[in-house]
């Protein structure tokens, strides 16, 4: 387990969160309280990320719609059909 001071830590934190990273504790002294860093075992938990469109029509959804960007913004148009 190696030591550091809190004056150490603040100059040198990513290597020592690399250190804890690679599964040696730190401990860290801060007016004669110890503290251990380690790393955490448990997985992170993943996030799911919100939808950046929500498709609310489903001739949309479909493809039966299409959109193109024109000077006042984005505007739908519906798309030619093939015979």
């Amino acid at each position: 387990m190696k030591r550091y001071t809190v004056a150490e830590v603040r100059e040198r934190l990513a290597d020592v969160l690399n250190e804890a990273e690679q599964g040696t504790p730190v401990c860290i002294e801060r007016r004669g309280v110890r503290y251990v860093l380690r790393r955490d075992t448990a997985p992170a938990p993943k996030r799911r990320k919100a939808p950046l469109i929500d498709v609310l029509d489903p001739a949309v959804d479909d493809g039966q719609w299409s959109w193109t960007w024109k000077p006042g913004g984005l505007q739908f148009r519906r798309r030619r059909t093939r015979s």
